[in-house]
């Protein structure tokens, strides 16, 4: 269920705790009986049994009596507090002093003050956490959940100088197909099932009849494409021979990545990638996994964001995002930014980076020691 989104909205079966329980070690009392208690004035208390624990609380603490409890054990009737074991000293078997007072709650968890009975616990669209899985076995919610179906995605990567990833040797003008594997992680990462499909080449009509056969059975189409002019122009003709609407976007102002085609075709997203690695991933970061995210009905996921200074002059130019792989290292007790850089064919300018640094829009590059602000991976 980790990771898996609610389809619709759960609420508690029952209050949490379900009995008033004690926080700490040590005696339950009531908590008038402690009032005025020092270490020079203590006051004496008849210790009248223990509760047990997983057991019921049954007898009632007395006037001016205790009863020996432990963390989580059941808080006995009449008892409004719990006096630490390190505030008190044994005067024999029977008898305790107390020797700070305590308030009436005090160490002591009331019924459902975790959760409520028939309080919200999950809001339908909610990504579900390690923690969520706790709260929910707490509640003895066990059984299936209803969970939204992850979406299909279907991978393709294009090109006649790709090769399989796993090919044993490349010949001269062939490179490895990086991208499937790539974009595949980040798309299991947000949820998604993937299908890795044949490598397309570069003959007419390929591209079309390889995105027609999987239209019908994937919920998002994803194709990274060659860089040149003629690849993204024959992707962006391929979506709109596909269906209707058709490319929304084609072209982005940000770098890397400049080359993205954004399009639906029968209400799914379809998203046309650079081939440069570096390039693709960034994009499919920004755009890609937010779509997955919409697909199951979820919030997109918020990117980690850190401030940190930048080690070196990073240029740009206005009117256009610039993401500029760092490694973020700690100088006098602040956070650096050292970029390294790279052209976006290398996938190796990511590997030891700590995330990318966000050049904004309308500025011309960030000087050497000013604040920046970098998406963690």
């Amino acid at each position: 269920m980790i990771h898996r989104v609610t389809a619709e909205a759960l609420y508690s079966p029952e209050a949490l705790p379900a009995f008033c329980r004690a926080t700490v070690d040590g005696f339950a009392v009531r908590a008038a009986d402690t009032f005025g208690a020092s270490d020079s004035l203590p006051a004496y208390l008849d210790v009248a049994g223990e509760v047990l624990m997983g057991q019921e609380a049954r007898d009632p603490v007395p006037a001016a009596g205790a009863v020996l409890i432990h963390t989580g054990g059941m808080l006995p009737p009449g008892a409004d507090a719990v006096v630490m074991v390190e505030h008190t000293q044994r005067v024999d078997e029977r008898t305790i002093e107390v020797l700070k007072p305590v308030a009436p709650g005090e160490n002591v968890l009331e019924v459902g003050e975790d959760v409520e009975q028939g309080a919200l616990i999950l809001p339908a669209g909610h990504t579900i956490q390690p923690q969520d899985i706790g709260a929910l076995l707490a509640l003895g919610m066990t059984a299936d959940l209803p969970v939204r179906k992850r979406p299909l995605v279907s991978l393709f990567s294009t090109g006649d100088e790709l090769i399989p990833s796993d090919a044993p040797a490349l010949r001269p003008g062939q490179i490895r197909d990086i991208n499937s594997g790539t974009i595949q992680a980040l798309c299991q990462r947000a949820g998604a099932r993937t299908q890795l499909n044949p490598l397309v080449s570069d003959a007419p009509g390929a591209l079309l009849a390889a995105l027609e056969a999987a239209l019908p059975g994937a919920d998002m189409l994803v194709v990274t494409a060659g860089s040149s002019v003629s690849a993204r122009d024959l992707t962006a003709e391929t979506f709109n021979r596909l269906g209707a609407p058709g490319v929304l976007v084609h072209g982005v102002a940000a770098r890397p990545g400049k080359p993205t085609i954004l399009a639906v075709v029968d209400g799914k997203p379809v998203v046309g990638l650079p081939g440069n690695p570096v390039s693709a991933m960034v994009m499919f970061t920004l755009f890609g996994v937010p779509a997955i995210a919409g697909l199951m009905g979820a919030e997109a996921p918020a990117q980690r964001r850190v401030p940190a200074r930048v080690s070196a002059n990073v240029p740009s130019a206005a009117g256009r995002e610039d993401y500029v792989p760092v490694r973020l290292v700690e100088r006098d007790g602040e956070p650096w930014a050292e970029p390294v850089f790279g052209k976006s064919n290398l996938i190796f300018t990511l590997v030891g980076s700590s995330g990318l640094l966000r050049v904004p829009m309308n500025v011309t590059g960030l000087r050497e020691g000013a604040w920046g602000e970098v998406v963690l991976f």
